[in-house]
């Protein structure tokens, strides 16, 4: 496809997508739920089929060199597709907020005034490898009455392209505009230049991968894009707190998982408490394998722990997103310290402080300048699922629209109602 055909066809898209957003926005609830209900049925039914699409694109990855975790987050196992059919049920189950009308107030002119929830229109979504995110953006999008054009990596075209059928084949069973939602066929680049500079049909973009494509898609974009760039999440641990809970808690934040976005990459410790937890965090660390990059004195209560992986930390060690069994352990003075270099070095992802007293607590939720903000709790907590969402498009340290894992809500805006009774303004 070259050049001149990207652009028409991207437009053709866009065009398409815009006119059915307008079908979507108007959708009954009874309907955009069964057409997610649909999907699940079909998702069931045709695993044997989508595994051996599915098979092209692994076979395709392994043979060009891909690390077998990069092939992994590629496969649509039947557990898999089980969550995902799971996912739509579950979003079927959840109450419609389009239409709802949020604090009608009156005013003294006799006028009642409040806000009602509408769809955004269309976004675009953009991500890498995973293929089940298209079952993810496809149900986010029916349900909050959204048209959406995906747009998957080249690594994984043969399954979206089976995803993004059974897709359209709910949309039309239950009777909306196919064009609801569409997959780029095409895995030329040009498309995503073109997608991400059509406001004129596209409202928002939705870019989920690594930082060099959000980074690209945030500098090229000519409409608003909600992002998040990396997840330097931090844990500090306070004086006073429980230690025994901040042990576990620091350890599942960190080790839960490596590779997500809410894992823990720092770890601050007051130093009221650094000599008895630090012995205790670093030998269950140590057990795992993680390695701790340290500034000169909690290395020097690490040194004696058993088995400990050690390293000076650098300047780039505070603000590093590792994604991988390596976090970075600074003793500092106490909370106003902690904040502090949160406030600098973080992502404004995802923080959270491990604390019994009241006071520290609170100042932490109002000062950290951070999408989540935690008390007693892991980090790996921060997903859309997790807070009840229903299930997330992605998640956003942007400050406007949408902060922190977007769910229906953030894949909605709000307009302004005024009801009257004949009165004028004077």
């Amino acid at each position: 496809m070259n050049a001149l055909n990207v652009a028409e066809y991207t437009h053709t898209l866009g065009l398409q997508a815009k006119t059915a957003s307008a079908l979507m926005a108007k959708a009954p609830a009874a309907i955009k739920n069964k057409a997610l209900k649909v999907l699940a049925r079909l998702l069931r039914e045709n695993v044997d089929a989508l595994q051996i699409d599915n098979a092209r694109d692994l076979d395709r990855a392994r043979t060009a060199g891909l690390p077998e975790p990069m092939v992994d987050r590629l496969k649509l196992s039947p557990k898999v597709l089980e969550t995902c059919a799971e996912g739509c049920e579950q979003l079927a189950a959840m109450p419609d907020i389009i239409g709802e009308i949020l604090g009608m107030k009156q005013q003294p002119s006799g006028i009642r005034v409040g806000q009602m929830r509408v769809p955004i229109g269309v976004f675009g979504m953009i991500y890498e490898s995973r293929p089940n995110v298209t079952i993810e953006a496809a149900s986010l999008s029916i349900k909050s009455g959204n048209a959406c054009i995906l747009r998957g990596g080249s690594e994984a075209i043969d399954s979206n392209k089976a995803l993004a059928k059974l897709v359209q084949q709910a949309l039309a069973e239950a009777g909306l505009p196919q064009d609801a939602v569409q997959l780029v066929q095409t895995t030329d680049r040009e498309a995503v230049g073109q997608l991400i500079a059509m406001p004129q049909f596209v409202d928002v973009i939705i870019p989920r991968g690594g930082k060099g494509l959000i980074e690209r898609i945030s500098r090229d974009a000519k409409v608003p894009v909600i992002k998040h760039l990396d997840g330097n999440c931090h844990t500090y641990v306070d004086d006073p707190c429980d230690i025994a809970m901040a042990v576990k808690v620091a350890d599942n934040a960190k080790t839960n998982k490596y590779s997500p976005c809410n894992a823990s990459e720092g770890l601050l410790v007051a130093r009221g408490v650094a000599s008895d937890f630090l012995p205790k965090i670093g030998a269950v660390y140590a057990a795992k394998g993680v390695e701790m990059r340290g500034c000169p004195e909690s290395l020097a209560i690490l040194k004696k722990v058993a088995g400990a992986q050690l390293a000076q930390a650098t300047e780039q060690d505070w603000s590093e997103e590792y994604l991988a069994p390596i976090i970075s352990v600074k003793i500092v003075a106490g909370v106003d310290e902690a904040i502090a270099h949160i406030n600098h070095y973080s992502s404004h992802h995802t923080d959270a402080i491990l604390t019994t007293h009241h006071l520290h607590a609170q100042r932490f939720l109002r000062e950290v300048d951070s999408a989540s903000v935690m008390v007693n709790a892991s980090t790996r907590f921060a997903d859309g699922f997790e807070y009840g969402l229903g299930a997330e498009i992605g998640i956003s340290t942007d400050k406007f629209h949408a902060r922190g894992p977007v769910g229906l809500e953030g894949l909605t805006s709000l307009k302004y109602v005024v009801l009257g009774d004949g009165e004028v303004r004077v």
